[in-house]
């Protein structure tokens, strides 16, 4: 067993204009004061960080690293969801996921794409001089408009589907192994990894790529109506970073799974601040510690009813309180003794 670490905050739902939320300096300040113990990093938040500067000099990342740590916080992770999801982009999403790009690829899928797999490169070599060893991210989608077909899928089409992603990604998984850093995919509602099976799908597809890993956020399953508990027992072994944040699911006669096209607020499915929705944070805490997980408990604020301000103030303690202390010793080793064989032979009648 391992004890989880934390309490740790993702800063990317924290990014602002105003102080302190527009600088690396303020944000590890106020991180600090609320009683965090790490932060991870959005790579996308030029604020924080210079994605390419960082793939290039060490000496750049550990004066990062160094500023952090003043402030008594840990680096945990980097994170490149935004530059992730363009690994993959159907046409269908140009317009909109051409947001997440810089300018000048912008309008040209090809040079965007080549432009998201620079990135990841870079994430992997920049990961690797922080010291870091997981790194999360989003898988993209090239099959997501499917996911409830009409007309229904010609034959060979998720194969081929998943045959694609993973050509896409095995360079950039290649680079990070050369690195040594896991690639911790988020499974998420709208990614081709979205859950158990397309997971496997496309670790089968990558040839069981070593790199494949899980980042674990149970509130995307709530709103799939999966089994986050029993998921952990499936995939434990591929769980490197955990994203603590809840949601509620509350169909109506109205509205179920797919929400309307409803404001957050008005679905069925909606994500809330850990502890507010239906997730088991006690049973999860559990099982990642039972199986010996190695990972950061980080929150992701994302709650369509409480202010950003008060998620942030109770996050570290709600997750403090639910970090288990992995125990050394069994309850009953007071009623133990030391190994004697001829006892052991008495008890079960041989002679």
């Amino acid at each position: 067993m391992k004890t989880v670490k934390g309490p740790a905050v993702y800063l990317a739902q924290f990014m602002d204009s105003k102080a302190p939320f527009n600088s690396l300096d303020g944000l590890c300040k106020w991180a600090a004061d609320l009683g965090y113990k790490g932060i991870q990093i959005p790579t996308w938040e030029s604020a924080l960080i210079d994605l390419k500067k960082a793939g290039e000099s060490k000496d750049y990342c550990q004066e990062i690293k160094g500023k952090v740590e003043s402030y008594g916080l840990e680096v945990t992770e980097l994170c490149t969801h935004l530059q992730g999801q363009l690994v993959a982009v159907h046409s269908a999403y140009d317009t909109m996921f051409d947001n997440f790009a810089p300018d000048e690829v912008k309008g040209n899928p090809k040079a965007r794409t080549e432009w998201a797999v620079d990135q990841m490169k870079s994430a992997a070599r920049a990961s690797r001089h922080f010291g870091l060893d997981v790194h999360g991210t989003f898988s993209g989608s090239l099959l997501w408009h499917t996911a409830h077909p009409w007309p229904q899928r010609p034959e060979g089409l998720v194969e081929m589907g998943f045959q694609e992603l993973a050509k896409r990604w095995t360079p950039i998984l290649n680079e990070f192994d050369e690195q040594g850093v896991d690639v911790c995919y988020e499974v998420h509602p709208g990614e081709d990894l979205h859950d158990g099976v397309t997971f496997e799908r496309f670790l089968e597809a990558t040839n069981n790529h070593k790199r494949v890993n899980l980042l674990y956020d149970p509130s995307h399953f709530v709103l799939q109506q999966l089994d986050y508990i029993s998921y952990i027992d499936h995939y434990h072994e591929f769980i490197k970073m955990f994203h603590v944040k809840d949601a509620e699911f509350n169909p109506t006669g109205k509205k179920g799974s797919f929400g309307g096209y409803g404001d957050w607020i008005d679905r069925a499915g909606r994500y809330r601040h850990p502890g507010d929705g239906q997730v088991d944070f006690k049973t999860i805490f559990s099982k990642l510690t039972e199986y010996g997980c190695d990972v950061w408990a980080v929150l992701e604020w994302e709650c369509c009813i409480k202010s950003p301000d008060q998620g942030a103030r109770e996050g570290a303690p709600f997750i403090q309180s639910h970090i288990i202390e992995a125990t050394e010793k069994k309850f009953d080793d007071f009623a133990g003794s030391e190994i004697d064989e001829q006892k052991l032979k008495r008890i079960l009648g041989i002679n």
